[in-house]
């Protein structure tokens, strides 16, 4: 445990090194919410019909679940990148614990991903969004948002370790942008058909976003939902603990025997 800490602690700070000297796809992802939001409050915000409650308050909470879903497309480039250009075998012949390289990239990135949430929240808060629901709740939703943002890095990882090339994780981390569009992030779920509602519902970025809207007081939790959203908090942390549970000890695999 204590070689763990002490190698995965040297991995973080190479990935904050890395990310310090080339932050443009951390840039991207960081910035892109915000333009959203600005994009879809003011252009949009006008048009969406949200009964007892404000769109771009709506709006908010969804784009910074989003956001951390975000962590499955720079997990995936990351490692792809460092398993394509030899980095991964290079630490594989030091005298390290197995589980630090990945470990030590997902806590970066979530590090990372703390601190670019916080132009969002300035820019929502600038827009009249208000946090409704207390500290303590508060507290909570940016407790969900930091795990479901590790539990997608995870993915990320194990994803851009088993991709054939560092082009064939970009263009797949590109298409993880639909992920918040098949849920609740941006519009409610209730209006759309049958089937469409249904996979919305059953997407974790639909539990993350209702239990973080209900922890935040700014949307209350829909009715007749599907499991995970009409018990959103227990939905979040379960998807959160699934994606975990089965990211993170195949990605240390993948690393530790990368031709298995």
């Amino acid at each position: 445990m204590n070689a763990l800490a002490h190698d995965g602690t040297a991995v973080v700070g190479r990935h904050l090194r890395r990310i310090a000297h080339a932050p443009a796809i951390t840039v991207m992802t960081q910035t892109m919410p915000v333009v959203f939001l600005l994009f879809f409050g003011y252009v949009f915000g006008s048009a969406v019909a949200m009964p007892g409650a404000d769109y771009r308050a709506f709006l908010v909470p969804g784009l910074l679940v989003a956001t951390a879903a975000n962590g499955v497309m720079t997990g995936m480039f990351t490692a792809a990148q460092d398993s394509h250009r030899g980095v991964m075998d290079r630490f594989r012949t030091l005298p390290m614990s197995r589980a630090a390289v990945p470990l030590g990239q997902a806590v970066a990135d979530l590090l990372t991903a703390a601190v670019g949430m916080v132009p969002l929240l300035l820019v929502g808060l600038a827009m009249g969004w208000r946090i409704e629901g207390g500290p303590l709740r508060a507290a909570g939703a940016f407790g969900l948002l930091l795990l479901f943002r590790f539990a997608t890095t995870w993915v990320g990882i194990l994803l851009g370790l088993a991709s054939r090339s560092e082009e064939a994780a970009g263009q797949l981390g590109g298409a993880t942008f639909m992920l918040p569009l098949l849920s609740n992030a941006y519009i409610p779920a209730e209006g759309m058909p049958g089937w469409l509602r249904a996979v919305a519902e059953w997407n974790p970025i639909s539990a993350v976003t209702t239990a973080v809207r209900d922890l935040f007081g700014n949307a209350p939790v829909p009715a007749d939902a599907a499991w995970p959203v009409a018990h959103p908090v227990a939905g979040a942390v379960a998807w959160s603990l699934v994606l975990l549970a089965l990211a993170a000890p195949a990605a240390v695999r993948r690393y530790a025997r990368p031709e298995g």
